[in-house]
Parts: C-alpha cells; structure tokens; sequence
C-alpha cells in the first residue's frame, strides 16, 4: 500500500504552486504575442476605405501577374496535348473568344473622354455643389451602354477590357475598376464601326444629359476616332460569383 503524503511534506500545496505558475507565464506568453501582433501587424492594416482600396489595388496587381503566369502554363500544356477532341475545344474557344472578351480584338475605334471641371470648393460658381462639377458612375456607365448599344464589338475603360461581369464603380471622385482605382480623366474606347457608335452616343439620353452639363458647367467630354486601336484580352474571371433569383411577388 502507497503511504499518505505527510501533513509536513506540502504535496497538494507544491501543485498548487505549480499550476499558478504555469497560468502566470501563460498569460504573460499571450500578452506579449498581443503586443508584438499590435506592434507588427496592426500598423498595416487598413484604418479607412481609401487604404483597404489602395491595399486591394496592389493585391489585385499581384495576382493579376499570377494569372498571367498560369494562363501561359495553361496554354503550353494545350500545346503539348494532342487528340482532334482537344483541338476542337480549342478551335471552339478561339471562335467565342473574341465575344466574351478573352482574346485581343484591333480595329476602327471610337474613343470617348470624360473629365471633371476642375473647380475648387473655392471656385466653384454660384448655385452648383462639387457633385455637379464631377464626372460620376452613371455618366461612364451611360458611354459604356451607349457604345455597346451602338454595335461595339470590344469595350476598353481606361487600360482594362470590359466584359459580361465588369462592373464600372465610382468611390468618392475615383473609378474602381476590377480592383483597380483610376482618377479622372476616364477615357472609353470601343472597337467597331465609328459611324454607328458616334450615332449611339448622339442618340443616348444619358450622354445627351451629360453633354448638356458639359456645355453649361464645363465637365471635359471629348469624342475621337482611333485608326487602328488595340485591345488586350481580358485576364480576370468571366464566370459571375454571385447570383440573385428573380421570382414574382
């Protein structure tokens, strides 16, 4: 039989000890990984809207160059396999391309330029607001529409090709595009016949709106055919990540 621990020997009295000892340094270990985490990482971390969209836009450049990597990898592998089934998938795609904004289409373009007044809060003239001196999202929205209305066969805002999933958003007086932010000017150029697309523009209620605004307050809007213009495939996802069911009430 095991003899009882005598009163003098402080068994349970040393484990008590003990247990406090290891919480005392526990919590100590937490406290300095708190303060260290403080110190490191919350210093970068984004405190307002503007640094989470300047924060996103260089994550959106990273990984734009990862997709160009494995867009290359892909298409090497393409080439090393062989079989009429995969090279009919192929011809198939290359002929969809063009439409859904995969592949760079060149052609006759016209290219639209919007920009700002350039008023000050201290320049401003008597019964306008900043608001009225600005370009905003529905004014690009409207060039865009028009464009496409007007038989656009390829839509470039700025540097970026715009396809089914784009979408054009404005935060405060900048253009947030596909996780990129643009300020003004915004340039929209669309491959297609010049003389419907000029004819588009011209009949949009949107941009017939925005001109008359031009005219009177002296926002930039600027219309010029492209010779021969370029425009890049698109490189990001073309397959919708959210979707809402319509039903009747």
């Amino acid at each position: 039989m095991t003899p009882d621990p005598s009163p003098g020997s402080g068994g349970p009295r040393v484990r008590t000890i003990g247990v406090t000892l290891v919480c005392l340094v526990a919590g100590l270990l937490f406290g300095t990984s708190a303060s260290l985490a403080r110190e490191t990482g919350g210093a970068s971390d984004p405190q307002d809207l503007a640094g989470l969209i300047t924060q996103r836009d260089g994550d959106v450049r990273e990984l734009g160059d990862l997709a160009d990597q494995l867009r290359d990898d892909v298409e090497q592998l393409r080439e090393d396999r062989s079989g009429s089934g995969t090279a009919r998938t192929a011809r198939d795609a290359e002929l969809l391309a063009p439409g859904v904004g995969t592949a760079a289409v060149t052609g006759p373009a016209v290219q639209v330029t919007l920009d700002d007044a350039g008023y000050s809060s201290d320049t401003l003239p008597d019964g306008y607001s900043v608001d009225d001196v600005v370009v905003h999202q529905q004014d690009l929205q409207g060039v865009v529409n028009a464009l496409w209305a007007g038989g656009a066969e390829a839509v470039m805002v700025q540097d970026q090709r715009i396809v089914s999933t784009s979408s054009v958003q404005c935060v405060g007086n900048t253009l947030y595009l596909q996780g990129r932010v643009y300020s003004p000017p915004y340039t929209v150029t669309a491959v297609g016949d010049p003389e419907s697309l000029h004819a588009a523009l011209e009949a949009d209620p949107v941009v017939s709106t925005y001109r008359q605004w031009a005219d009177t307050i002296g926002l930039g809007y600027a219309v010029a055919d492209v010779e021969d213009a370029e425009m890049p495939a698109f490189t990001g996802a073309v397959r919708p990540q959210y979707a809402t069911v319509l039903t009747d009430p």
